[in-house]
């Protein structure tokens, strides 16, 4: 065994596109709450509430809809007129169903997950903290959005 270890990629675009796929599997209307102040989130201005959009991803309000590990990607309606959405995984902070608000806030990353440059680098001793430290007992930051349990 080597000192190396695989670079892990971000467990978020995971989580949205399983939510996703379960919202849609229960007939429900996927909707995901953004900031909109994160770098790279192209949104209609008019959209935006206090730094925050709520976009519905359901398949019949979009077109071309990709969610690939950087962005959420697609063309929808606003006031009529047809607009490019892009979101960087990083500004979606949740996805839940519109019809019963059923979904989940994303966690933030875990260190050592956001993207390497490339995929196929491998970190060394010394590029990241051990797995043996603790983790950070900071409270989560402010603007994380709380998502009511409906029973």
């Amino acid at each position: 065994m080597t000192d190396d270890f695989f670079h892990m990629t971000s467990h978020r675009p995971y989580l949205l596109r399983a939510l996703v796929e379960w919202i849609n599997d229960n007939q429900l209307t996927p909707h995901i709450l953004v900031d909109a102040g994160v770098p790279g989130v192209h949104v209609p201005p008019s959209a935006v509430k206090d730094g925050r959009v709520v976009l519905n991803i359901a398949e019949r309000a979009v077109v071309q809809l990709m969610i690939n590990n950087e962005m959420v990607s697609f063309s929808a309606r606003f006031s009529g007129t047809s607009y490019p959405v892009q979101v960087p995984i990083s500004a979606v902070l949740a996805v839940y169903a519109r019809e019963t608000g059923q979904g989940m806030a994303l966690p933030d990353d875990i260190p050592g997950t956001e993207p390497a440059s490339t995929g196929d680098e491998l970190m060394h001793d010394g590029d990241t903290p051990s797995d043996d430290t603790p983790p950070d007992d900071r409270p989560p930051p402010k603007g994380r959005p709380t998502l009511r349990v409906v029973k």
